[in-house]
């Protein structure tokens, strides 16, 4: 079945992504992102709305955003809109969306971004540096 829960929205960080790990280790990041809508009302006033999401990501991608994104950077975030509800100690019912995000990127119309590509263990048999380091490979050695 085709995935209808998806949702791609454009904005600027309103705080640094925070990186945390699970107890099983799992690397997970959150941060806020500000979307600016602008439309002419009846009477011909600009009118202007923003609204606030709260974005997590996992794993690489989690790693990738704590070390290349910042507060007031302009970037693109593709995920699905998750929904949790709760109780709280009051008894009363809370509920919170978020976007789980599975790909996010520059917005290059207003920046330009160098692009380092992690490379995963397997590739070097084994041997990998930090995230972000450059590798030598052989054009040979790159399997596109």
């Amino acid at each position: 079945m085709a995935r209808v829960n998806n949702l791609t929205i454009v904005g600027n960080l309103t705080r640094d992504p925070e990186l945390r790990f699970t107890p099983a280790g799992n690397p997970v990041a959150s941060f806020g992102i500000a979307v600016n809508r602008s439309w002419q009302n009846s009477s011909g006033e600009w009118v202007e709305e923003t609204n606030f999401f709260d974005v997590t990501t996992w794993r690489s991608l989690a790693e990738n955003c704590a070390e290349s994104l910042s507060k007031g950077d302009r970037g693109i975030v593709s995920g699905r809109l998750n929904w949790r509800s709760w109780e709280n100690r009051a008894g009363q019912q809370r509920r919170k969306e978020d976007i789980v995000a599975d790909a996010i990127g520059p917005r290059l119309e207003f920046a330009t971004a160098k692009i380092t590509k992690n490379v995963k263990g397997e590739a070097l048999g084994g041997k990998i540096g930090p995230v972000g380091e450059n590798v030598n490979l052989a054009d040979e050695d790159i399997p596109f």
